[in-house]
């Protein structure tokens, strides 16, 4: 392991559900430094669309063709081509061509919520605990994963928001979201 932003070791994780790969290249020390991490995708991976309050996300592909949705519009970024999500509007990636796609994320400012959520849908996908889309099969998770990863629900979907806040305050008072962290090192 290979030390970044100061103490803390390069982490990477992989999906098996998914196939993917990330690997953190800076955690956030929680005083305004990025959260930056290197993402490999598989030819038709991808993540749903989702919204973040509190960070914006700035995407840089580093090799292949990076499928970007970002408010409606879609974007095919190149090898060190960039585009920006903002906080507040949906957003989602994904891999249309037919070879594995590299790109870099950074968050700013740096989430370690967000850092959490990941390692723990990471842990959770590896222990079949997810769909083969790696969404948790227990409703519970995914409540406590779209809190602590500040990822919200755009469009129709959002209507359903309110009640993933219910869910998410009850496995906090379960002390579920506490269990997962635990389990999975986040």
């Amino acid at each position: 392991m290979t030390a970044v932003a100061g103490s803390q070791p390069r982490l990477t994780i992989t999906n098996r559900c998914l196939g993917d790969r990330v690997t953190f290249l800076q955690r956030t020390d929680g005083q305004g430094s990025p959260t930056v991490i290197e993402i490999e995708l598989l030819p038709s991976g991808g993540n749903a669309a989702h919204v973040h309050r509190s960070f914006d996300e700035h995407f840089t592909c580093l090799s292949g063709t990076l499928g970007l949705e970002v408010g409606g519009r879609k974007l095919y970024l190149k090898s060190g081509e960039q585009a920006t999500a903002r906080s507040g509007v949906p957003h989602r990636f994904f891999n249309p061509g037919t070879e594995l796609v590299s790109f870099r994320v950074e968050l700013r400012p740096g989430h370690a919520g967000f850092e959490r959520g990941l390692i723990v849908a990471y842990g959770l996908a590896n222990d079949g605990l997810t769909t083969q889309g790696g969404v948790p099969r227990n409703p519970l998770h995914l409540a406590v994963l779209c809190e602590i990863g500040e990822a919200g629900l755009p469009g129709p979907m959002g209507l359903l928001q309110p009640l993933l806040n219910l869910l998410a305050a009850r496995a906090r008072r379960l002390g579920v979201d506490r269990e997962l962290i635990a389990r999975y090192g986040a």
